[in-house]
């Protein structure tokens, strides 16, 4: 059984920043890749941001220069610093990870519940 917790979601102003963290628990051989969606009402879910184990990360082009990925691959946890907030940017954020869990299966997508983002203008 495999989690994903997201924690760091909460009201913000514009123009403030808040920090996402996203840990993953369970059984897991590896971790691919590692990611951060949103969706707002009334729209598809969308990718914000993704990182590789490797390192190599890609952003909507919405947040490019705003928001930063990082993880940390001991601790099976990413984070999505969020900078320069806009009202645009208010949705439910979903970590998401594609992942092993033992050496002898595919990789599978798992998601995490969802934390709420309001950026109030």
């Amino acid at each position: 059984q495999v989690h994903l917790v997201e924690s760091g979601g909460g009201l913000v102003q514009a123009g403030g920043s808040l920090r996402l963290s996203c840990a993953a628990s369970g059984t897991i051989f590896k971790i691919n890749a590692m990611g951060w969606f949103r969706q707002a009402p009334g729209k598809q879910r969308e990718l914000v941001a993704a990182i590789t184990s490797g390192g190599s990360t890609n952003y909507a082009n919405s947040v490019k220069g705003r928001f930063t990925i990082s993880r940390d691959n001991a601790k099976k946890t990413w984070y999505l610093q969020m900078n320069s907030l806009k009202s645009e940017d208010t949705a439910v954020y979903y970590c998401n990870a594609e992942l092993l869990v033992s050496a002898f299966v595919v990789a599978a997508r798992y998601w995490g519940q969802g934390t709420q983002v309001t950026v109030s203008s």
